[in-house]
């Protein structure tokens, strides 16, 4: 009986949100903030730890957005996330997300005559999209218009502000390719010329 009282209850701490398109068995940890669930889907198998803020922003100053968040199947996202859209972010299968990582596709209107930055409409930088199975170390921050192909690895502390090719090691900021896996020799080897 007490197995079945503590299934119950991880169940309910851990359930999607109503609204939320949401796979076969995602676990989303309490506390959160999560606004606007009809715009976000999340995959089978998913876990988004807690603490998590994840905000489509359908509204802002009023003017009026068609966001969409969607994560893949077998993703984990650690605790302290951020994510906000007023287009779209994609985070594809398999990728994982450490602790207190920052993804946006859009920033602050900055227009020094246009009255009080929060007051100012938010500007689309272009999508954002992880892509499968990259990995994204501790408070790794993906600005608006990256595009990562499949397999990159990004390290502690980078903040990501250009598109980088699959099978890429990323580190600095801004970041930059220090490695990239080599399928010839099976590791992740130095460019030959930084880039």
């Amino acid at each position: 009986m007490i197995a079945n009282v503590k299934a119950a209850l991880r169940r309910h701490l851990h359930r999607p949100l109503s609204g939320m398109l949401a796979g076969q068995d995602v676990r989303i940890d309490r506390p959160h903030r999560i606004s606007a669930p009809q715009c976000i889907s999340v995959g089978d198998r998913s876990w988004i730890g807690a603490d998590a803020l994840i905000t489509p922003i359908v509204e802002y100053a009023g003017q009026r957005y068609s966001p969409r968040i969607s994560i893949g199947r077998d993703v984990y996202i650690g605790p302290h996330v951020y994510l906000a859209a007023i287009h779209s972010v994609i985070i594809e299968d398999e990728c994982v997300l450490s602790e207190q990582v920052y993804i946006n596709d859009c920033s602050h209107g900055l227009h020094p005559d246009a009255g009080p930055i929060m007051a100012q409409p938010l500007l689309h930088g272009g999508d954002v999209r992880i892509g499968k199975g990259c990995f994204l170390g501790y408070r790794v921050a993906i600005l608006p218009g990256v595009e990562l192909g499949p397999h990159c690895v990004v390290g502690i502390n980078s903040v990501v502000t250009k598109s980088f090719p699959a099978y890429s090691m990323l580190a600095g900021s801004p970041a930059r390719i220090v490695k990239q896996w080599s399928a010839a020799e099976q590791a992740w080897l130095a460019p030959a010329q930084p880039m």
